[in-house]
C-alpha cells in the first residue's frame, strides 16, 4: 500500500495542536494516526503528541497481528493505556489541566484494516461503490442530527459545532468505537482532523482523491483547499491507497 501523512497549522492558529503519522511495525504493517489536540494554552499539543508517540512506540515493538480480533484487542488495550497516561499527566501538571485530543487510528494489514476513533476526527473510504464516512462524530451536533432535532444542513453552521461528547485524556474511562473492514486493490482510506472535514465538500473529497496525481500531491491539494476556504483550524490528514504489492512509501 502507498501512504502519505501531512499536517499544517492553517492560516489563523498561532501553532499546530494536531499530531500523528504513519508507522510501520517489524512485519511491515501500518499504524496510521491523526490526533487533534484540545485545550489551547492547556496543552492540546501535548495531548496529541503524547498520543501519537505512545501509540507509535507500542506499535513499533509489537508482534505480528494475524486476525481482526487481535487487531481490535490491541487497539483497545493500547488506546486505554494512552488515555491513562494523558489523564495522569494532566493531573500531575496543572498547566495541562483539561487537555485532551481526538483520535482516529487505522491498523492496516494486507488482509484487513481496523479503524478506531474517539471525538470528531474522521475516516473516509473511497471504493468502487462510492465515497463514505466510516466513523461517526462523537459531538453534540451529531447527536442533535441523529435525534432529528436539527438537519445536517443546520449542523454545518451550528454555534456549538465544536462541542465534543468524547475525547481522549479528559476522563479516566473512555469509549473507543472500533470496526474492521476488508479493503480491495485501489481502495483509498482518508483519515483527517476537522480542520479538513469542516472545510471540504464531498465533491471536493472525491475529485481530489480520484485525480491523476501522486498521493503527496493529493495531500497538498487538500491542505491548499482547506486554507483557501478559510484555514481557521489546524489541518491534518493521511491517505492510504491499497495496492497489490503492499508497499508503503
Amino acid at each position: 500500500m502507498n501512504s502519505v501523512f501531512l499536517t499544517d497549522k492553517g492560516k489563523v492558529r498561532p501553532h499546530n495542536e494536531d499530531n500523528g503519522g504513519i508507522f510501520k511495525n517489524q512485519q511491515g504493517d501500518l499504524l496510521v494516526i491523526v490526533a487533534d489536540g484540545m485545550g489551547g494554552h492547556r496543552a492540546g499539543d501535548v495531548a496529541s503528541e503524547m498520543t501519537s508517540n505512545h501509540l507509535r512506540d507500542f506499535w513499533e515493538n509489537n508482534e505480528r497481528i494475524n486476525t481482526p480480533e487481535e487487531a481490535e484487542k490491541w487497539m483497545m488495550e493500547h488506546v486505554v493505556k494512552v488515555n491513562e497516561a494523558l489523564f495522569k499527566h494532566a493531573h500531575d501538571n496543572p498547566h495541562c489541566n483539561g487537555m485532551g485530543t481526538t483520535l482516529v487510528v487505522a491498523l492496516c494489514t494486507s488482509n484487513f484494516t481496523t479503524v478506531g476513533h474517539i471525538g470528531d476526527s474522521r475516516c473516509y473510504l473511497l471504493n468502487d461503490t462510492g465515497f463514505s464516512q466510516l466513523t461517526e462524530d462523537h459531538s453534540l451536533v451529531n447527536e442533535l442530527v441523529r435525534s432529528g432535532q436539527i438537519t445536517k444542513e443546520d449542523a454545518e453552521h451550528h454555534p456549538r459545532k465544536n462541542v465534543l461528547l468524547r475525547a481522549l485524556g479528559t476522563e479516566e474511562d473512555i469509549q473507543l468505537d472500533i470496526k474492521t473492514i476488508i479493503l480491495e486493490e485501489d481502495d483509498i482510506l482518508l483519515l483527517c482532523s476537522d480542520g479538513l472535514s469542516n472545510k471540504i465538500s464531498e465533491d471536493e473529497f472525491i475529485s481530489t482523491l480520484q485525480s491523476d496525481i501522486s498521493l503527496s500531491e493529493k495531500a497538498h491539494a487538500f491542505i491548499d483547499l482547506a486554507n483557501e476556504h478559510g484555514g481557521e483550524d489546524n489541518i491534518t490528514l493521511s491517505i492510504i491507497e491499497y495496492t497489490s504489492d503492499y508497499e508503503s512509501r
